[in-house]
Formats: C-alpha cells, sequence, structure tokens
C-alpha cells in the first residue's frame, strides 16, 4: 500500500498514477480534499484498482496522523510513503516575503520530517517499508532566484541522509528523486538551463522504479549525477563556472518574462494554501 503527499495534480497525481496502474493500491493526500477524491476516482477509472482520495495538510501534525490512521484503516499498513508535496518562491533573496519563505520550510521540510516521523515506526516495527522523498536537483545545486527553495531540498537531502543512516539494517529504506525542472504549475515561467524540461511521467517513471529497486539518490536524467560529481572534485573557479554554464539562472528567466501573472497566481495560490504540490 503506498501514500502519496500532494497527489492531487503534478509530479504527486502522475505518480499516483503509474504505481495504480502498477498494481499498487494508492492513497492521495491533498490539501485539496475535493481534488484528492477526484483525482482517486480518475485514476481508478483508467488505471483500475485500490484508490482513495482525503484531505491532508503536512503543515499539521493532526491532519498527517488522521491520514494516516485513515488510509491504514481502508487499505492495510503503509508499505510506502512518497513525500511529494511541495512549493516554490522565485525572485531576489532580498525581495522574498518572510511568509513565503516560512511556508516553503513548512512544507518543503516540516512537512517531509512530519511524514517520516509518523510512518517510519510503524515501519521499523514491522521490519519493512521505504520512504522516498521527493527532492530536487536543487538539492545538490543552487540556482539564483531559488534560494530559500534550495535551502529547503539541501535540507531534506541532509535529513534523509542522516535517517537512513539511523535506520541501517532495520529493513526500512529511505530514498530522494531529484527532477532537474518539470512541467508543472509550480516552475512556470523558470529556466531549464542546457537540458530540456522534464514531464511529470519522466518523473514517475523514477519514482516507480525506485519503489521497485530501492537506493538512495536518483536523479532524472541521470546525467546530473555525474555532473554533480564532476562539480564536487573541481577546484573552486571551474566549479563556478560549471555552475554558470549549466545551471539556469532564475533571476533572468524571470525578468525575461513576457507576462508575469501567472507565476504570481501560482504565488499567491501558495500563499492561500489551497494546493502545494510537488
Amino acid at each position: 500500500m503506498i501514500a502519496v503527499t500532494g497527489a492531487g495534480r503534478g509530479i504527486g497525481r502522475a505518480v499516483a498514477a503509474r504505481l495504480a496502474a502498477a498494481g499498487a493500491a494508492v492513497a492521495i493526500g491533498d490539501l485539496d480534499a475535493e481534488l484528492a477524491v477526484e483525482t482517486a476516482g480518475a485514476i481508478g477509472a483508467h488505471a483500475g484498482g485500490r484508490l482513495l482520495g482525503l484531505s491532508l495538510d503536512v503543515t499539521d501534525t493532526h491532519s498527517f496522523e488522521d491520514f494516516l490512521r485513515t488510509v491504514e484503516t481502508r487499505l492495510g499498513p503503509i508499505d510506502v510513503l512518497i513525500n511529494n508535496a511541495g512549493i516554490m518562491w522565485v525572485g531576489r533573496f532580498e525581495e522574498e516575503p518572510e511568509e513565503a519563505a516560512l511556508r516553503q520550510f513548512d512544507v518543503n521540510v516540516h512537512g517531509v520530517l512530519r511524514g517520516m516521523k509518523l510512518v517510519i515506526p510503524g515501519m521499523r516495527k514491522r521490519g519493512r517499508g521505504h520512504v522516498v522523498n521527493i527532492a530536487s536537483a536543487a538539492s545538490k545545486v543552487a540556482p539564483a532566484g531559488e534560494a530559500t527553495y534550495a535551502a529547503t531540498k539541501h535540507a531534506v537531502h541532509g535529513y534523509s541522509t542522516a535517517v537512513r543512516a539511523e535506520l541501517r539494517g532495520t529493513g526500512v529504506h529511505v530514498s530522494l528523486v531529484m527532477p532537474g525542472v518539470v512541467d508543472t504549475e509550480l516552475a512556470v515561467g523558470t529556466a531549464t538551463g542546457p537540458t530540456r524540461r522534464l514531464t511529470t511521467d519522466q518523473v514517475a517513471d523514477a519514482v516507480l522504479d525506485v519503489v521497485l529497486r530501492p537506493r538512495f539518490e536518483v536523479f532524472v536524467p541521470r546525467q546530473v549525477a555525474a555532473l554533480t560529481r564532476l562539480a564536487a572534485l573541481l577546484p573552486g573557479r571551474a566549479r563556478d563556472a560549471l555552475h554558470h554554464l549549466l545551471v539556469p539562472d532564475q533571476l533572468a528567466a524571470l525578468s525575461a518574462l513576457s507576462d508575469r501573472s501567472v507565476r504570481a497566481a501560482y504565488e499567491q495560490r501558495t500563499r492561500t494554501a489551497r494546493h502545494p504540490e510537488g
């Protein structure tokens, strides 16, 4: 049984659909309860299988507890938790509203930590389980214009690394899926650098693969792994040059937008907390 957070749309929805098509029972959690139910129904009609859509606010412990309790009551013990919910603000660091920075840490970091703390003890007792955290290539690099977002993803990487060390030998796995820029509302108006914009299906394929073959770090596309390893070996100036060449400058992308209203609409929506997504 697999639970996915922030799965009403975007990456989460694609992941839920791919897992359901592979035969898994899937619980879809989303801040918008109606959207969660609607998504579960749509995926179930296409893929079949057991799907459940429920309200979930990853920033609230009681909401997360209720979600997990209901899932386990109706679908059975959670074998895999996929922490997908996430939001992003783009702009100059000194212009970022404090509420936007705090909200990103609440959703992107504490939402992940909360899910791990709530679900892993039961997995450890059963001697098996898997947590998959949807992070980002920003876990390893830090694009201009994404200072807080990159910080949240670096935090998820560090936390996951430490928890994985604590769980060694327990039968519980921790994985990080780190995609580049994905074609979702979260990334609207942003640049991809020299790589192509990913589809949500490409990320969903990677998630299904890591669920079937657990391992710690999964980059999408795979070439990003080699680039991050190369950068770590280079001296400072060469590393900076590689970063400038390969990592998109989101400030430049933002200034080049002819219509910023779509980006602004997304960020306003995340502030009003209707649809966090990854």
